[in-house]
């Protein structure tokens, strides 16, 4: 339930609201997946959640309430509101911990249900629900979109393509509007690893999204086709956008370990008026 316009704009009168922008999943500076993270007393309204995610811009921010390691999380790309981010998450529980040195493991509740971020070492480690996909059969030209051929097509959450060669995976440029127009939220392609188990790349432009630089929430559905397909339980993978990112991944059951560095880019803080409430 939104609290009464009293107590937001008692909110905002408190002060500018905290952002961090941080790289998930990255292997050094200026790689990974940017997210920003921001902590609020109390939610605002949606589109004003909404309008910071499209002022900000990057593919996902995360707005968290709570304390004491249980918070409620919510992400927001630049034109909508999605229901599992793995990026933001392990953003999230960076900065948690950042402001709450304290804690080993964050617990936020989301749309998809409980997730945690435990401290992993030198990395942070993501528990998601597993997401697996069905075999389907192939989208009438998506092999025109793609360039290349598709060896294999599944559906779940999003539309899941494999080819054959990682070169593949790494020099499509399917059509935006094109890949808009396929079934699910976005376009898995995927392929074996020359240096590490699979690689991967993300395209969801139907959420404003033309290549998400590295997706957590698209392992629900990789980790558990590629051990099965490896007969293994413990994965490395490569997203190969022009940024790159490294996930080590592991299935558990019912449950995906997605594990990461994050490296910090900026603080600073948002200045909203009372009277963008209205």
């Amino acid at each position: 339930m939104r609290p009464p316009a009293k107590d937001l704009t008692e909110h905002l009168m408190t002060g500018p609201i905290p952002i961090e922008q941080v790289a998930a999943f990255a292997e050094g500076s200026f790689q990974g997946n940017p997210a920003a993270v921001c902590p609020l007393l109390t939610w605002l309204p949606d589109r004003l959640l909404q309008a910071i995610a499209a002022e900000n811009n990057l593919s996902e921010t995360a707005f968290y309430v709570g304390s004491g390691g249980h918070y409620a999380l919510r992400w927001f790309t630049p034109t909508c509101e999605v229901d599992l981010c793995g990026h933001a998450t392990l953003a999230a529980g960076h900065v948690v911990f950042q402001r709450e040195p304290d804690l080993e493991i964050v617990q936020f509740s989301s749309k998809s249900g409980p997730l945690t971020v435990q401290r992993n070492g030198q990395q942070l480690t993501l528990n998601f629900p597993v997401q697996p996909a069905e075999p389907c059969a192939i989208p009438r030209g998506l092999n025109q979109i793609l360039g290349t051929t598709a060896i294999a097509c599944l559906h779940a959450v999003d539309l899941m393509v494999v080819v054959a060669h990682e070169r593949e995976v790494q020099t499509i440029k399917p059509d935006s509007a094109a890949v808009a127009a396929l079934p699910g939220r976005g376009l898995i392609v995927t392929a074996p690893g020359a240096d590490v188990d699979f690689v991967s790349r993300f395209f969801a432009p139907s959420c404003g999204i033309e290549e998400d630089p590295v997706t957590g929430s698209a392992h629900c559905t990789l980790t558990p086709y590629w051990a099965e397909r490896l007969k293994r339980s413990n994965l490395v993978a490569r997203q190969l956008s022009a940024r790159g990112g490294l996930l080590h991944c592991a299935l558990a059951d019912e449950r995906v370990l997605i594990s990461g560095r994050v490296i910090p880019y900026l603080s600073g803080f948002l200045h909203i008026s009372p009277d963008q409430l209205d």
